[in-house]
């Protein structure tokens, strides 16, 4: 417009790019692919945890069996770092990262989605060693968890039993799905 009767926008990206899921395929061969991922993965209750850390902190299993409330089996996991607030700076690509014990714990408690507010749940690319095979998202994905990076504005309910929603592009045979995450108060439904 004012030329055309209407607007019409093209759009090319990468899935991977801002708030985003990866589908099991990302890292998994025979993983599925976003579309083969059952719409139920991506909502449901869960809990948001707010975990301090410094640059290049390693999140590890006993640091997550201390959060509250409580994991429950088929919870998704939000984890509150504050590093979204670095987002454009430098700092940005310091990120904490999920130790494969944390990851682990994780798997074994039953988490269904693990979502972060940094870049990736595995070393930041500055400290990966020449032989790295990303250990987390192996973990996770090989085990039916999925992963959502790049999450925003989770400070308000840190700490809280929550409903979340990965309202991901549904892309045949992508790897990832870009994400709108609406999160909002658990107000005790099933």
């Amino acid at each position: 417009m004012p030329a055309d009767p209407l607007n019409a926008t093209e759009m090319q990206m990468v899935c991977h790019f801002g708030t985003h899921v990866d589908a099991p395929c990302h890292f998994l061969p025979d993983g599925p692919a976003f579309h083969e991922i059952p719409l139920d993965r991506l909502y449901g209750r869960g809990v948001v945890w707010r975990v301090e850390t410094e640059p290049y902190g390693v999140i590890g299993a006993d640091t997550l069996a201390r959060q509250r409330p409580s994991l429950e089996p088929g919870d998704i996991v939000l984890l509150d770092t504050g590093w979204a607030e670095h987002l454009g700076t430098p700092r940005y690509a310091q990120n904490p990262s999920l130790g494969v014990d944390g990851a682990t714990w994780l798997v074994e408690r039953g988490a269904k989605l693990v979502a972060v507010d940094f870049a990736t749940p595995d070393l930041a690319v500055d400290h990966r060693p020449p032989d790295f095979d990303w250990p987390v998202h192996q973990m996770l994905l090989s085990h039916g968890v999925l992963i959502a990076e790049h999450v925003t504005n989770l400070r308000l309910l840190a700490n809280q039993r929550v409903e979340a929603m990965f309202l991901a592009l549904n892309v045949q045979g992508a790897d990832g799905g870009p994400a709108r995450v609406v999160v909002r108060p658990d107000g005790g439904g099933s």
